[in-house]
């Protein structure tokens, strides 16, 4: 089965079975409740950003994997001894340590990879 990574998700169990489920927007437009359950594995997905995230989150069980693919951002890791940048460029990675805040400024249009156990992930707005 061939899918595009931004409009269809993966989610893998801890069994080792693959699903996928509806992407994008589909997945923005559930209620808290379903997106838990939908993201209760490992998620794999890919976004496309044009702006800074709107918020900040918090997976609290696990990881994170973040991938740039293309463009150029700075991740904002909320750690303890204070913000800490990581500046992305074209291509990288960097593991987001699990329970850490974390968001996005996008300098340059941007297509990332996420690899996240999404189980009870957290939200808030960023300023």
């Amino acid at each position: 089965m061939v899918f595009d990574p931004r409009s269809t998700y993966v989610r893998l169990s801890t069994g080792g079975a693959a699903e996928s489920f509806p992407g994008g927007e589909a997945f923005w437009r559930l209620s808290p409740v379903e997106m838990g359950q939908t993201a209760a594995g490992w998620m794999i997905a890919e976004f496309a950003f044009d702006r800074d995230w709107p918020n900040w989150e918090m997976h609290p069980h696990a990881d994170e994997f973040v991938y740039l693919l293309s463009g150029h951002v700075t991740l904002l890791l909320e750690m303890p001894h204070g913000i800490e940048r990581v500046e992305l460029r074209g291509r990288g990675a960097v593991l987001v340590p699990r329970a850490v805040w974390h968001t996005a400024l996008v300098h340059q249009a941007s297509a990332m990879l996420h690899v996240t156990l999404g189980k009870e992930t957290e939200q808030r707005p960023a300023p």
